[in-house]
């Protein structure tokens, strides 16, 4: 099984390592239009060759589009021309699912594509962020996998068993309601916050003195490259506002229960929000 990744960067470097030193991949094939990670991509290991687009989908089985949902849904109709009338399957790694299967909806050859997300990840990105591991034991959604050959869907299901996930199945516009829920929300307020703490603390050595775990883990996404997270939010533009405005109301109770001193409100929002206990243990 020859794989070809797209994007060697955390996520496509990532699966590089593991579907190839978990028996998956026989052989990666890398795209790397930035020289630096192309070269770092071949030095750390992460493929046996980089080569061009074409090349690329030539000589794979497998071909994961592993870069910014932006530039995403604009490739995949080209790599779908050209899988057109062969066996290779072709998924990606995006997280907003809805705006890929449109883009792929009727075309000649959509039944080769598997809408997929591997809920997975760090702040950090290019092929240097690239480790083994990183999917064990996460969640991994495939979106509208009625549209995709049943053959298809089989080879992606072994892909990510692979890499130790558990395959989960969803309606691309049901997802992309969930993640902006359980993902984009928590990293726009991580921008916020940041935001918030630089503008009111021009020292920046009395933050990085008085940061404790719980700071810096709630702001620890907020190292997120720009270059992934703009087209993440414009693509869940309407579910990701409707989130921000629920997240406002709430900001807003709690404001008014702290500016009225009333703590018994403060403790009834307090034990509301221990709740999510029951689903994050």
């Amino acid at each position: 099984m020859i794989v070809g990744v797209i994007g060697l960067g955390l996520i496509g470097g990532s699966m590089a390592v593991d579907l190839r030193k978990r028996g998956f991949a026989s052989r990666v094939l890398g795209v790397e239009n930035e020289k630096i990670n192309a070269e770092a991509a071949l030095g750390i290991g992460l493929a046996d060759e980089i080569v061009d687009l074409e090349t690329c989908v030539a000589g794979s089985d497998v071909i994961v589009l592993a870069i910014p949902v932006g530039a995403a849904v604009k490739m995949l109709p080209k790599v779908l021309d050209l899988v057109a009338g062969t066996d290779k399957v072709v998924i990606d790694v995006c997280s907003v699912k809805e705006a890929m299967c449109q883009v792929a909806l009727g075309h000649a050859a959509r039944s080769s594509y598997v809408a997929t997300h591997p809920m997975a990840g760090t702040e950090y990105s290019g092929p240097w962020a690239a480790m083994p591991g990183l999917f064990d034991g996460r969640a991994c959604i495939l979106c509208d996998v009625e549209e995709s050959s049943p053959k298809a869907v089989r080879l992606v299901e072994k892909l990510y068993d692979a890499l130790n996930m558990r395959v989960t199945y969803m309606r691309s516009d049901a997802h992309d309601m969930h993640v902006a829920y359980v993902s984009h929300i928590s990293h726009i307020t991580s921008f916020a916050l940041a935001l918030t703490v630089l503008d009111k603390e021009k020292d920046e050595k009395h933050i990085f003195d008085l940061a404790s775990g719980g700071f810096s883990s709630t702001v620890r996404l907020a190292k997120s490259s720009a270059d992934m997270w703009v087209p993440i939010l414009a693509l869940n533009h309407d579910n990701v506002l409707r989130v921000i405005d629920t997240y406002i109301d709430k900001m807003k109770e709690f404001r008014s229960a702290i500016d009225a001193y009333d703590e018994d409100k403060i403790r009834e929002l307090i034990a509301e929000g221990n709740k999510i206990k029951r689903i994050i243990r």
